[in-house]
Formats: structure tokens, sequence, C-alpha cells
């Protein structure tokens, strides 16, 4: 259960949405076990700076070793920079989630 956050700046013309449908897309290409991607988008309203921001985060698994997150990152980066029209800053970044973390759905 993958989690995607996308921050940015609010002059900048973004798709959230097509964004992080992206980043759903691109993490099951690199691992069809991992379910499907939560995602939220922050636009700021107050900033220093035109900024984009990518924050992946991913349960720690033994196939998730270092060549499979560096090309994980790399095409994000390569997709995800390619959706952004204006000039700004952009990062990307891929976390895991602490061995302390529980999630399951809640239905009521």
């Amino acid at each position: 259960m993958p989690h995607a956050e996308l921050k940015f700046s609010s002059d900048l013309d973004i798709d959230a949405e097509a964004i992080l449908e992206e980043i759903d897309t691109i993490i099951r290409r690199h691992d069809d076990g991992s379910g499907a991607c939560k995602g939220r988008a922050y636009p700021a309203e107050r900033f220093h700076r035109s900024h984009c921001a990518v924050r992946v985060t991913l349960l720690r698994k033994p196939h998730r070793d270092e060549a499979f997150c560096t090309a994980l990152l790399e095409e994000i980066e390569s997709r995800i920079s390619k959706r952004i029209t204006q000039p700004c800053a952009f990062t990307v970044e891929l976390d895991f989630f602490s061995p302390f973390f529980t999630a399951r759905d809640i239905s009521n």
C-alpha cells in the first residue's frame, strides 16, 4: 500500500490527479504486488519560490533493494518532470514506512 504525496506551489499549473495516477502506474509496473497507491496533493497558497515535491512511501520488502529504488526513482523523476511545464524546483523522494506502521481499510 504505497503512499504518494505531491506538494507544489499554487502558481504552477499542475494536474495533480493525473500525476498521482501516473505514479501509481509506475509503482505497479515496478512491483505488481504493491497494491493501490494512496495519493494526496497539497497545493501551497503561501510559498517561497516555485517548487514541486513528490514523496513516495513504501513498505520495506526484501525485493525493494537499492537497484529497485534507483530504477523506481529514475522513472518517477523522468515521467513526472515531463508533466510540469513551468520553471520550478522539482524533487522526488522515496521513503519507507517504519517497522511500527499498520494499515487497514475501514468500512462502516
